[in-house]
């Protein structure tokens, strides 16, 4: 799950923050940066194709199961796509966008199969301690993809950064020809119709029976709203206001993309300790207004003229906010699955916490022009929190927010 967590961590920055600084040295606006460094929209649509996953078996790679053969296909798609990128370059604009979305619909599958992975490959009770080494693989590779990258960038050409890290994509891919495939058994059915019922339809019918359509509703709605304001700051909009506000790319890399990484981690692991300690609810608000919250902190920045203090102070906040709310919204979706349909149903849910953010982040440059300045976007990012924050109350007090009382996972027979 490390070197799992590793590979679906790798392409998320290349196709967004880090991204975004080799736009801007290219010259590009930033309305026109936040747009293509938004290519990472794929990660909240993916479950339009997730069913493919569940009942989809690659004939070339079949031997290696149904989970190894897609993580191997999208681990050599990502590889392909980032060489293809270096050889581009930003120069042939409309091309490159197309490999760059290329490169983020492979990341976005590499997620897919990943998180059905590791639901599968161990009981319930052993999935805080898989989360958490997942964790530290997705982090480590935000470091290699954020700050190193950054480094190398003012000692290479861009192009020679971006093939290093598809060769760093080598790592993962010899694991997953090492791994074992979960011992799931699946549901087979004959035919293009059944197929497509089984496939596509089953696994949201099956989510709307368990719940009811209204408590249902209510929880894709609260998936949709409680990371928005971390999401919000993912893009391409976060790399150019630290370039407007003095920093260097070495000084951003060993602050935001080193330390504000290790602390993200910490974040981490205190989410899995509250969650074993008081369980999931609780310590779920607690992210979603600390989340919030620490969006603000990035006030504090503007005009800050390259001040190293503060800049380490807000990374502080804000990575520990965004650690705490990942492992507890990751450990939240986990109880809602029904094994079945893994890929499917986990899919749903990881597109929909992600979605707004990235749609907000897709013309956070045009907000940023249009408000003449950051902090009204950095506002709008916090505010935009609070529809999570009662729907947990009203969840709660209807439902104890359904993990609780939500009926055991079916194994696919």
């Amino acid at each position: 799950m490390f070197f799992f967590g590793f590979a679906s961590g790798l392409p998320f920055l290349l196709v967004a923050g880090t991204l975004a600084y080799w736009l801007r040295e290219g010259g590009l606006e930033l309305k026109q940066i936040t747009m293509i460094a938004s290519a990472g929209l794929a990660y909240s649509l993916k479950f339009l194709w997730a069913p493919l996953l569940d009942r989809l078996r690659l004939p070339l790679l079949g031997r290696l199961g149904q989970r190894r053969s897609w993580l191997l296909l999208a681990m050599t798609t990502v590889i392909a796509g980032l060489l293809a990128m270096s050889l581009v370059g930003p120069g042939q604009l409309l091309l490159f966008v197309w490999l760059t979305v290329a490169v983020a619909i492979a990341g976005a599958t590499l997620d897919i199969a990943v998180d059905a992975y590791r639901v599968e490959i161990a009981p319930p009770q052993y999935q805080g301690a898989l989360v958490a080494t997942y964790s530290l693989g997705y982090r480590i590779a935000l470091i290699i993809t954020g700050a190193v990258a950054l480094v190398l960038a003012d000692h290479l050409a861009w192009s020679w950064v971006y093939r290093l890290m598809a060769l760093a994509m080598g790592i993962p891919l010899v694991a997953c020809l090492l791994a074992a495939e979960p011992q799931v058994l699946r549901v087979r059915t004959e035919g293009w119709v059944q197929g497509l019922r089984e496939g596509v339809i089953a696994p949201f019918a099956d989510f709307f029976q368990r719940f009811g359509w209204g408590t249902a509703g209510l929880l894709l709605l609260f998936i949709l709203s409680m990371k928005i304001s971390d999401q919000a700051l993912v893009g391409g909009i976060i790399g150019p206001f630290y370039l407007d506000q003095g920093f260097t790319k070495t000084e951003i890399a060993g602050v935001t993309k080193l330390y504000g990484i290790w602390v993200g981690i910490a974040g981490t692991f205190l989410g899995g300790l509250a969650v074993a300690r008081w369980g999931v609810q609780w310590p779920l608000l607690v992210a979603i207004v600390a989340g919030a919250a620490s969006n603000l902190l990035y006030l504090l920045l503007i005009g800050a003229d390259g001040d190293l203090g503060l800049l380490t102070i807000v990374i502080s906040g804000e990575n520990l906010a965004q650690g705490l709310l990942g492992t507890c919204a990751v450990a939240y979706m986990s109880a809602l699955i029904n094994l079945r349909y893994t890929a499917t149903q986990y899919a749903l849910f990881s597109s929909l916490i992600m979605l707004p953010g990235k749609i907000l982040g897709f013309y956070s440059g045009a907000i940023v022009q249009a408000y003449s300045g950051y902090a009204s976007y950095f506002w709008l990012s916090t505010v935009l929190a609070l529809p999570a924050v009662g729907l947990f109350f009203v969840l709660h007090k209807r439902h104890k927010l359904v993990v609780s009382s939500a009926p055991p996972q079916e194994q696919g027979g």
